[in-house]
């Protein structure tokens, strides 16, 4: 690397980080983050957003008004940035209106110094329309162009054509999927340089795990504004890490570079943020980079444990072939239902269902644990016994069937099925033809599936349901089977505060608005309180 070049380190740890803790930090680490900073030489610290909605809580820096900026005096001297999303300017009504609301200070009154806005290539247009208003007030511009990765030749060439006609000072570029790799940056830099002179920026996204090397690349292509953050704490799999790119760029600095303030702020508090949030590198992350898929999927659904690995690839393929570049947590909703075409089937449960009592195996502990007095009662009273998925707490030769609908499970235990002597059910029609070619030898009974939202309706030969949950299609074929009663053992719930709950219990609530006159015990211990229970061991 030459060192024949002056470049700028922005660091927006408290802006990109905040989208874990809600832009909560404390004022103390505030401090030591910003004391650290200019120790390493850091030129500009995004402190974070500026925003004129409040529709939820978010912390100081998630609106970094100058009245929060001005009560932190360790500030002073320090060049802040701050963050405001074109999407914001894109919605308002009067753009003058709405800046005068961000920034009712000019430039030189305020702790701010420079203004970046974030923007979508389709948004470029408005946003750039603000520019004039913050220049005319003393701000330095920054206009970041985010997902540079779906931009063609042609489309570099309108932005920086657009961009040139403007007040800005540097034009920058988002990885924010995290899907380039170096040769790439070098491609799309060298577009940029044909209609494009000034200063350039570039925030790389670590879904790959080349974040700093793709920063680095940028810098010898003469890119000289890098952003970083602190422990690479950032959304989704987080950002180029600002310890190494200091590391990296420490010979080209301005005077002694002290990083160790950095380092031990990073391991004594970030590194316990980072265990608390989970940020940074992951396969899943990897597989969104791949893929251009937005990272803020794969971040809901990882902290979200109502999405088990099967519900993150399918989720992951689905918005794959279909889209999934903006995030939007109704297509996540949407992406989560693999059911959303008209219901087939082509058996009927009545054929086994009918006046029996079915005994329906879930998979939490409580069959293990009641196993010998579960066996004791099949032996003694004969229920038709129904178990989900490849659950084996019990002797298999007590299980007369077995039933599964999620389309990524079924593929991961097929061989498992294959072996297992007891028939399947599972909407047949639903399923890739790929799959039903493995089950081709397999006995299944074709029972059809669709998803509603709030509704549950047990047809002959197919149901509509309110989630893709095996627990929801059993009770669906027992109920279409016209079963005598319905028993549960094995569903024990899941720790207080876990999303699994509600949805669960949403799916009873929802059974029960349709069939209020069911009737469904739990007979093993449950913290669900929608459905009533009774003891396995006083049924003998």
């Amino acid at each position: 690397m030459s060192n024949e070049r002056t470049f700028k380190i922005l660091d927006c740890t408290l802006r990109d980080g905040g989208y874990y803790n809600n832009w909560n930090f404390s004022d103390e680490l505030i401090e030591n983050y910003v004391r650290a900073s200019l120790a390493a030489k850091i030129d500009v610290i995004e402190i974070g957003f500026r925003s004129s909605l409040n529709n939820k809580f978010k912390g100081a820096c998630a609106y970094s008004s100058d009245l929060f900026l001005e009560n932190l005096p360790f500030l002073n001297g320090t060049d802040i940035a701050v963050m405001v999303n074109g999407s914001e300017i894109c919605r308002t009504d009067s753009i003058p209106r709405l800046l005068e609301k961000l920034f009712p200070k000019p430039a030189i009154s305020s702790i701010v110094s420079i203004v970046r806005i974030a923007c979508h290539f389709s948004e470029l247009s408005r946003v750039l329309s603000a520019t004039r208003w913050l220049a005319d007030h003393g701000y330095k511009i920054c206009i970041n162009i985010m997902q540079i990765s779906d931009r063609k030749y042609a489309d570099i060439k309108e932005i920086t054509s657009m961009a040139s006609d403007c007040p800005i000072d540097v034009l920058y570029f988002a990885d924010s999927t995290g899907s380039l790799k170096p040769d790439d940056i070098s491609r799309i830099v060298e577009w940029f340089r044909t209609g494009w002179q000034r200063e350039l920026g570039i925030h790389t996204h670590n879904n790959m795990g080349i974040a700093l090397q793709n920063t680095l690349r940028a810098y010898e292509e003469g890119v000289n504004w890098l952003d970083s953050t602190v422990s690479g704490m950032g959304r989704g799999p987080g950002n180029a890490k600002t310890e190494e790119l200091v590391i990296e760029t420490e010979t080209l600095r301005d005077g002694n570079v002290n990083y160790v303030p950095l380092m031990a702020l990073s391991r004594q508090k970030f590194d316990k943020l980072k265990a608390q949030y989970g940020w940074g590198p992951h396969p899943y992350y990897y597989l969104s980079g791949k893929y251009g898929i937005h990272p803020s999927y794969i971040q809901e659904m990882i902290n979200d444990a109502r999405y088990d690995d099967e519900d993150i690839i399918a989720v992951t393929n689905q918005l794959k072939s279909e889209g999934g570049k903006v995030f939007s947590l109704d297509s996540l909703d949407l992406a989560r239902q693999f059911y959303i075409d008209k219901a087939n089937g082509s058996w009927s449960p009545t054929e086994i269902f009918n006046g029996r009592e079915v005994l329906i195996l879930g998979s939490g502990p409580g069959v293990r644990e009641h196993s010998s007095a579960l066996e004791l009662y099949i032996q003694k009273q004969s229920p038709l016994v129904l178990a989900l998925n490849t659950q084996s707490a019990i002797d298999s030769s007590l299980i007369d069937l077995r039933i599964a609908c999620h389309p990524v499970r079924l593929i991961a235990d097929v061989e498992e099925y294959n072996q297992l002597a007891e028939p399947l059910i599972i909407p047949v029609s639903s399923l890739p033809k790929s799959l039903r070619n493995e089950l081709a030898n397999k006995k299944v009974f074709d029972y059809g599936l669709g998803i509603s939202a709030n509704k549950f309706q047990c047809n002959n030969t197919y149901c509509i349901i309110p989630s893709p949950l095996v627990l929801a299609y059993a009770l669906a074929v027992a109920t279409s089977g016209k079963s005598k009663n319905i028993l549960l053992a094995g569903f024990d719930g899941y720790a207080p505060g876990d999303p699994r709950n509600e949805e669960i219990e949403n799916i009873f609530l929802t059974y029960f608005n349709s069939y209020p006159n069911a009737l469904l015990h739990s007979i093993t211990s449950t913290n669900f309180k929608t459905i009533a229970s009774k003891s396995l061991y006083g049924m003998f």
